[in-house]
């Protein structure tokens, strides 16, 4: 597969060979291979309906290809201040940078260093495209935004992030050192209290030569125990500085003098301990989380397990380190979670309230955490274990004797087959619903998607996912499977904010496009987007970004007419307040996505979904275009007069029960 850049790089020498390439809709899937020939005479029909309307087409300018076509120009001395971050950024192998246009001496010197670089819509949106790049890739993702209002979209996004314990590094400018305590210009705002309890460690850098200090300051915490989003606003005097040679900044050193890379090993005496307790321990249960992912332990986790027969289920804002498709998973066994009788937290740093979990009130809890402080939180446990979770892995890995545990292995299977064989009952009534409404079910969705990932002709490890939208996620995340790191990201993770999904699909197509990390191998293959349609109206815009970087998405959006709470505004006595719940029906967002330069499909029937797919998919991988695909629903899909209307045991994972 090609790297965006090689893309980039082929369209520009097709401009040179022609005096214009334009790309349009009209003309894109023109000439491409659509399956069916009901498929091909509707485009025909819309070429002619557009061709009548004389309507402009839609370009992508030529400097977008070109630019994105240089060769990268790394700055040495003299270097501003900006530059001179920017190089510390590249050096710590920041992987990836999405933002949108102010902040301009940082913006160029980031896209100056050659880290991949991206420029969308809306500041919020992006943030979260370099929260779900981070989530499947594993590395760290800057995120920048102007400031006043550029910074202040991004606020939410910022929360998610650090709910998430994603290393995120959020840079802003700011207005200058000079106009501290004064209303002067219109985007005048201090920062750094506006993230309070939404980072990690976060600093207003007042002071040109220690530019590189900070720099290191925020790396070390980004790189170093739990992870979690860092912020630095630049004022004007500190970005635009200038060092004729290194000797005028304070703290320049090799990055093996400001921070180190070991990290925490556990204390044999508690590895003895755990061995113990796992060994008296009938049905042991891994949880393994954001730390397994973070740390790559999943090689680790992977050894543990199979040794002593461990069962595993995830808990994170990603999942795959423990594939799906493994006997000892117990990520859709969800009626064995409760009778596991031991229970180990690994990297499990988003702690929920206990009632979340569905494990027996009589479980031992042992957890696994780099991170002393969070140990026993929210949680009472029996071990605490302070360690990298690689580390502590690895350990028990050496000290477990073998040991086979059939009878565990067969409960799983059980709840396994019983937890498929519920989707399939979901399933079935879905298609009931779907011909009395003439709408499409969520199930229906889910099922068909599920399907044409796993059951089809592609790899099933190939395609990444974003798991996202409220409502909808409740049945689309039952089908889902994760058979490799970094193959779901899971949408807004113990947050609830709503909207971000387009944006984790921008961050999470550019990590498969460019083959960051557990990406590598899949590289520049489509990836899939699921959202609502209250989450689609935050971020759409964002189909223009898809667009003009040739990612090749497909986001189904599931569009039941109304907000996912409508019926309890209801249900509280407040029917008067309705209207505020709900949108105009059958609204048709696919329209935007073609006037975004994407492609658009609408969907109305299960008979019309997986035909949908197809087109899509082989627009993806054939031009690298994106598609929205409009699934109508029903908001009444939502009550009891459509059974399993919201159903409470809908993802997999230990997080799949709620109180």
């Amino acid at each position: 597969m090609t790297t965006l850049r090689d893309q980039q790089q082929e369209a520009t020498e097709e401009t040179t060979e022609q005096e214009e390439k334009v790309v349009s809709r009209r003309n894109f899937i023109k000439g491409t291979a659509l399956a069916g020939a009901g498929a091909a005479a509707m485009l025909q029909a819309e070429q002619a309906a557009a061709d009548e309307d004389d309507v402009t087409d839609i370009r992508i300018p030529e400097e977008i290809p070109r630019t994105l076509a240089e060769a990268a120009k790394p700055a040495n001395f003299p270097m501003s201040g900006a530059e001179v971050f920017a190089k510390f950024c590249s050096d710590e192998g920041v992987g990836g940078f999405f933002c949108c246009p102010g902040n301009y001496n940082m913006i160029n010197a980031i896209a100056a260093e050659g880290i991949p670089s991206y420029g969308g819509r809306c500041e919020g949106n992006m943030t979260s495209a370099a929260d779900g790049f981070s989530r499947v890739t594993g590395e760290i993702a800057a995120t920048s935004g102007t400031e006043g209002p550029g910074f202040t979209n991004m606020i939410m996004n910022i929360g998610a992030a650090n709910s998430a314990r994603t290393p995120l590094l959020v840079i802003a400018s700011n207005k200058t050192i000079g106009e501290d305590d004064t209303e002067h210009g219109i985007q005048t705002a201090y920062q750094q209290s506006q993230t309070d309890g939404l980072k990690k460690w976060g600093k207003r850098l007042i002071t040109p030569n220690r530019i590189y200090e900070y720099a290191a300051y925020a790396f070390r915490e980004l790189k170093t125990g739990v992870p979690k989003p860092v912020h630095l606003d630049f004022p004007g005097e500190v970005s635009g500085a200038r060092f004729e040679e290194p000797g005028e900044l304070q703290y320049y050193y090799d990055k093996t003098r400001y921070r180190t890379e070991s990290k925490p090993h556990p204390n044999p005496a508690d590895i003895s301990r755990a061995v113990d307790m796992i060994q008296r321990a009938e049905r042991p249960m891994i949880v393994a989380s954001t730390g397994v992912f973070y740390d790559k332990a999943w090689e680790a986790l992977l050894r543990v397990a199979e040794k002593n027969d461990i069962a595993v289920t995830e808990s994170a804002p990603q999942r795959g380190h423990f594939s799906d498709g493994h006997p000892l998973s117990a990520s859709t066994s969800m009626d064995a979670v409760r009778s596991a009788d031991l229970v180990i937290l690994v990297g499990q740093y988003c702690m929920p309230s206990i009632g979340e979990f569905a494990f027996g009130p009589d479980a031992k809890w042992i957890r696994i955490d780099p991170d002393a402080t969070d140990i026993g939180r929210n949680v009472p446990i029996d071990l605490g274990i302070v360690s990298s979770e690689k580390a502590a892995l690895e350990a028990l890995v050496d000290a477990l004797p073998s040991r086979t545990r059939q009878s565990w292995r067969d409960e799983l299977a059980a709840a396994r087959q019983a937890f498929d064989d519920q989707s399939e009952e979901y399933y079935r009534l879905g298609l009931q619903h779907s011909a009395a409404t003439e709408s499409i079910h969520p199930a229906v969705i889910g099922k068909h998607l599920g399907d044409f990932l796993y059951q089809g002709e592609i790899d099933r490890d190939q395609t990444t996912v974003v798991s996202g939208g409220y409502g909808i996620g409740r049945y689309t995340r039952r089908y889902l499977r994760a058979f490799r790191p970094g193959q779901i990201c899971n949408g807004a993770y113990q947050y609830g904010a709503i909207g971000p999904d387009i944006g984790y699909t921008v961050g999470v197509g550019a990590a498969v496009q460019n083959g960051i990390g557990p990406q590598a191998p899949y590289k520049g293959a489509p990836v899939f987007g699921i959202t609502g349609d209250a989450g689609v109206a935050y971020s759409i815009m964002e189909f223009d970004t898809l667009g003009k970087y040739r990612i090749p998405a497909i986001m189904l959006v599931y569009n039941n007419n109304a907000w996912g709470v409508w019926t309890s505004g209801a249900g509280r006595g407040a029917v008067r307040a309705q209207h505020m719940y709900l949108f105009q029906e059958n609204l048709r967002y696919e329209k935007i996505a073609e006037a975004l330069g994407c492609n658009g499909e609408y969907v109305n029937s299960p008979e019309q979904l997986t035909p949908a797919l197809e087109r899509s998919y082989e627009l993806a991988t054939r031009e690298g275009i994106s598609t929205l695909i409009n699934c109508q629903g029903k908001k009444e899909f939502w009550t009891n007069q459509y059974p399993p209307a919201m159903p409470r045991h809908f993802a997999p994972g230990a997080l799949a029960y709620y109180k």
